[in-house]
């Protein structure tokens, strides 16, 4: 089980990359939700969220159990977090597409959205740098990257509002 859990824990081995794992899991998950989302036209909304909620609480249970595999408190290789984080936003993406509140071209809410993202996750406004400062260890890992992608899905909103 430890394999598979570090497999989930480091997107199936991104995490392992030595120059921006984080921002390439980032990227690889912007891309395959948008070819899931707007090639391959699949469009569950429900399906997107539930698999988002069991993804988000098996890795609470994936990271602890392989954390201890790497040297420090937040290992750069762990990248399920931002999986997670970037995920968020592209899910409510889908939901704003679906009820017609997008009016500019889609990939230009993919590229906010990964940028936005990335902006809060390296930057770590409050309370993005509550969970990093204060929660070393599973749950501070998952958490920034949740908090990140919380401000992602309001800079999304608000752009769907602008435009």
């Amino acid at each position: 089980m430890k394999k598979i859990n570090v497999l989930i824990s480091t997107f199936f081995g991104y995490g392992y990359l030595t120059k921006m794992p984080g921002t390439v899991a980032s990227i690889v998950t912007t891309v395959f939700i948008y070819i899931a989302y707007e090639i391959l036209d699949y469009t569950s909304l429900k399906f997107s969220i539930v698999f988002f909620i069991i993804l988000f609480f098996y890795s609470f249970y994936a990271v602890k159990d392989t954390e201890s595999e790497f040297e420090n408190k937040d290992p750069r290789q762990i990248v399920i977090d931002e999986v997670l984080g970037q995920s968020m936003p592209l899910i409510l993406l889908l939901y704003l597409n679906q009820t017609n509140q997008i009016n500019i071209a889609i990939e230009f809410y993919y590229i906010i959205s990964l940028l936005s993202f990335r902006f809060f996750d390296i930057f770590k406004p409050f309370p993005v740098s509550y969970f990093d400062k204060n929660h070393k260890n599973y749950f501070g890992i998952i958490m920034d990257d949740i908090m990140a992608g919380l401000y992602s899905m309001i800079i999304i909103y608000l752009v769907s509002l602008v435009f």
